[in-house]
């Protein structure tokens, strides 16, 4: 199971891939990433084709629940945000190896001469505690889906849900745009776009949830089964609850505001 998935920038990914869908790159622990200019005798594997950034210019590396990134820059000192914080970052100063990232969801800077160049580096294997657990006898019980409510995935996942969560027997699963207009309300998702939520749901289908394709969707668009996946699964184990939707911006017609009938307990 992967460890890191790293977003890569706009332009950098396999021929004929659609623009529309975010381009990423897995890696497991253990297993590193290069990033920088590159060249034809030294290719990376996160292309930023900018010229002020040098040809080899750092790492990436997996570990079981979080990464490190090594600087080999000798000048540049590269910052590492936290994009689910409050303006937190760590700072990597050059010829830094290995300075581990305590972020699940970072973008990696590096500054150039009149812009900077970015990459996103998710970190899925952050575990959380069970909330009912003993943390002083035996050993502690590590939540099975470890989901963090602050961050914009729960706020996709949420969404996706919100219709079933206020009426049990609704049949609807929002489409992404749908889930881009109710969510940009939000201050921390102004900036919501199409590829960015396709983004989250992929990584909530492959590295939070693990959700499979079901018998039968091979002929269902690839985003379809996944939403549909994502809310059984988050409804059947009470992931997103009723209370969550406090979560979200009010509503304005549309969706009924009204509780959850019906479900079973």
């Amino acid at each position: 199971m992967e460890s890191v998935v790293i977003q890569l920038p706009d332009g950098v990914g396999a021929p004929g891939e659609s623009a529309a869908r975010p381009r990423t790159l897995s890696l497991g622990p253990g297993e590193v990433a290069t990033f920088g200019r590159g060249s034809a005798n030294r290719p990376v594997d996160i292309a930023l084709t900018d010229e002020g950034v040098s040809r080899y210019a750092g790492e990436v590396a997996a570990s079981d629940d979080h990464w490190r990134l090594s600087n080999f820059s000798a000048t540049t000192t590269y910052v590492v945000e936290n994009l689910e914080g409050g303006g937190e970052y760590v700072k990597v100063a050059p010829g830094r190896l290995g300075a581990p990232i305590p972020f699940e969801l970072s973008r990696v800077v590096l500054p150039l001469t009149s812009s900077f160049a970015r990459f996103t580096v998710f970190a899925p294997r952050h575990n959380f505690l069970d909330p009912g657990s003993d943390t002083v006898a035996g050993e502690r019980t590590v939540a099975p889906f470890a989901l963090d409510p602050t961050a914009k995935y729960f706020l996709v996942l949420l969404a996706l849900c919100e219709p079933r969560l206020r009426e049990a027997s609704s049949p609807a699963i929002p489409a992404v745009p749908d889930v881009v207009r109710r969510l940009r309300p939000l201050p921390a998702c102004r900036g919501l776009t199409v590829s960015a939520v396709n983004f989250h749901i992929d990584y909530l289908a492959t590295a939070k949830l693990r959700v499979r394709e079901r018998a039968g969707a091979e002929d269902t668009p690839r985003i379809d089964w996944k939403r549909e996946a994502l809310v059984s699964l988050a409804l059947r184990f009470d992931l997103v609850r009723e209370e969550h939707l406090k979560l979200l911006p009010p509503l304005h017609g549309g969706l009924r505001a009204r509780g959850r009938k019906g479900a079973v307990a």
